[in-house]
C-alpha cells in the first residue's frame, strides 16, 4: 500500500505530512510511558520484524500480491503509541534505502501505514478483547481479528485521500471497491502473520506482550488472593 511520489496532488500531500509530523511527536511524548528495560528492546525487534516482512509479498490472485503492514502485530506488542514510532521508521527507512513509496509521498506514507494502520488495529484489539475471556490466550484471536481489519479499513483512508487529491479521474466507488475487495484478501495473510507471531511470544513471555497485561494483571490479582 506504499504510495509512489507524484500520486496524490501537493496540497494532499502538504497535509498529510502535517498530521503525521503532528502524530509521531504525539506518539513520541506517549510511547514514555509504554517503554521500560524489558520492553524497549522489544519495540527494536518489531520493527526489524516488521521491515524484513514487509519485503515478502505473497500472492493473492489476478496477478496481485501483498505483503504485511504490521500495524496491529506491533500495537499489540509494544503498544500503540510505540508501535507508530516502529511503523515510521520502517516507512522513513524503505523510503530512503529502498526508494520504497516516494520522499514527496512520506507524509502519505506514514499516515497510512503507521498512524492509520497502527490506530485501527490497536481499537478493533481492544474491542474484541474486552468480549473474550480475560487470559493471555485471548490475545492471539483479538491480535488476529484486528490485523485482519486494519488492513481493509487503512484502504478506505486510503480511497478517501485519494478521492481528494488524486491525480487520476478515478470514481469513488469503483476505487473504494477495489481496494477493500483485494485488502480484505491481503487481511487473511496478515491475520495468519500476526497470529503466529503473537502466539509464539503469548507462550513464551507473555509478560513482553503489552496487549496482554490486564489479562496477566487479572491472573495475578486471583493468585495472591488464592494463597
Amino acid at each position: 500500500m506504499h504510495v509512489p511520489d507524484g500520486f496524490l496532488d501537493a496540497p494532499t500531500s502538504v497535509a498529510t505530512a502535517a498530521v503525521a509530523v503532528v502524530g509521531v511527536g504525539v506518539a513520541l511524548v506517549k510511547a514514555r510511558n509504554e517503554l521500560d528495560d524489558r520492553t524497549a528492546p522489544m519495540a527494536g525487534l518489531v520493527a526489524t520484524f516488521v521491515f524484513a516482512a514487509q519485503m515478502v509479498n505473497f500472492p493473492v490472485g489476478a496477478g496481485t500480491s501483498g505483503h504485511l503492514l504490521g500495524g496491529a502485530l506491533a500495537a499489540v506488542l509494544v503498544g500503540p503509541w510505540t508501535a507508530i514510532l516502529c511503523l515510521a521508521v520502517v516507512v522513513l527507512v524503505q523510503a530512503l534505502v529502498m526508494a520504497d513509496g516516494g520522499i514527496t509521498a512520506l507524509g502519505t506514507n506514514v499516515t497510512l501505514l503507521s498512524l492509520t494502520a497502527v490506530a485501527a488495529g490497536w481499537l478493533v484489539f481492544v474491542a474484541v478483547r474486552a468480549v473474550l475471556p480475560r487470559r493471555p490466550a485471548s490475545v492471539v484471536p483479538a491480535a488476529a481479528v484486528a490485523a485482519f481489519a486494519s488492513v481493509p479499513l487503512t484502504a478506505v483512508v486510503f480511497t478517501l485521500l485519494f478521492s481528494v487529491g488524486g491525480i487520476a479521474p478515478v470514481a469513488f466507488d469503483t476505487l473504494l471497491a477495489a481496494m477493500v475487495s483485494w485488502h480484505a484478501v491481503i487481511g487473511i495473510g496478515e491475520a495468519v502473520i500476526t497470529a503466529l507471531v503473537v502466539a509464539s511470544v503469548v507462550a513464551s513471555r507473555p509478560d513482553l506482550v503489552h496487549g496482554a497485561r490486564p489479562a496477566l494483571a487479572v491472573r495475578e490479582l486471583e493468585i495472591r488472593s488464592g494463597s
